[in-house]
């Protein structure tokens, strides 16, 4: 699996169209893509202009098709002049075990 956490600060004055173009990008993401685990969108509640988002892919083949898609590469070039900083953080899981009892329990 790949994991990541891509660190986002938005300039104050595009964050409200950044938000709107990032949730439709993040939810084509999850119906559109086999070998995205999750696309999860989050802002911090203190610096609502400072967006996380937790990416989780299948493997590295799942990650380099998400970057070839049509609603990644309109996301990334409709914003490119609304993002301040971009940071992509690589994770490991401590229990990957772990992770399939999560997403079990949304099934709830």
């Amino acid at each position: 699996m790949l994991i990541r956490i891509a660190e986002v600060e938005i300039a104050a004055d595009y964050l409200n169209a950044y938000k709107k173009i990032l949730q439709e990008e993040a939810e084509a993401t999850v119906r559109l893509e086999p070998g995205v685990i999750t696309i999860f969108p989050m802002y911090q509640k203190e610096n609502l202009n400072h967006i996380r988002i937790l990416e989780i892919y299948a493997n590295q083949e799942a990650y380099a098709a998400h970057l070839k898609t049509p609603h990644f590469l309109k996301y990334k070039t409709s914003t490119q002049k609304m993002v301040k900083s971009l940071k992509l953080v690589d994770m490991q899981a401590l229990d990957a075990d772990l992770m399939n009892k999560i997403f079990l329990k949304l099934k709830l």
